[in-house]
């Protein structure tokens, strides 16, 4: 369940191929991580300017910043240093488009989008360097291409390993 504007939007479980590919990136991502940092699957995180909740697959956010909250509270956005989302048939669009926006309009420095659904077949997309509350695409492949993710991370995603099974 995410809040966005008010509206509460709620997504049915994901199927196995969706948890599968968020697996695989968050080992990928430990390999190159400062011990610092953590990745988060399903963690809650606020746009406070926005009134917004988001539960990305996953996002990268200093361990400091989570041992402060308290409870259920949600991390705030604003900390994330990366969020990777994986489309499903009825969330698709609004990843492409509404999370895209959040995420820059947060400054999260870099937002990967796994699109299972893209109309030209399956892509994966990194966006960065947010200005004006606007991402630039830095890289869109092909499953089965690599994506190299820029510092701090600097990690080459296999996305050959990515299951194309809905």
């Amino acid at each position: 369940m995410e809040i966005t504007d008010g509206t509460i939007v709620v997504t049915p479980p994901q199927a196995v191929p969706h948890h599968r590919i968020a697996a695989r990136v968050q080992r990928s991502l430990y390999t190159v991580l400062p011990e610092e940092w953590g990745v988060y699957q399903t963690l809650a995180v606020a746009h406070p300017s926005r009134g917004r909740l988001y539960i990305p697959d996953l996002v990268v956010i200093p361990d400091a910043v989570v041992d402060e909250l308290d409870g259920g509270d949600p991390a705030p956005l604003t900390a994330a240093e990366l969020v990777v989302e994986v489309t499903s048939p009825c969330n698709a669009s609004y990843d492409r488009i509404n999370k895209a926006a959040a995420y820059a309009q947060a400054g999260v420095p870099l937002y990967v989008l796994i699109d299972r659904f893209a109309p030209a077949g399956p892509t994966v997309t990194l966006y960065g360097e947010p200005k004006d509350e606007v991402y630039q695409e830095l890289q869109r492949v092909k499953f089965g291409e690599d994506v190299r993710l820029p510092a701090p991370f600097g990690l080459t995603l296999d996305t050959s390993v990515f299951p194309l099974g809905a």
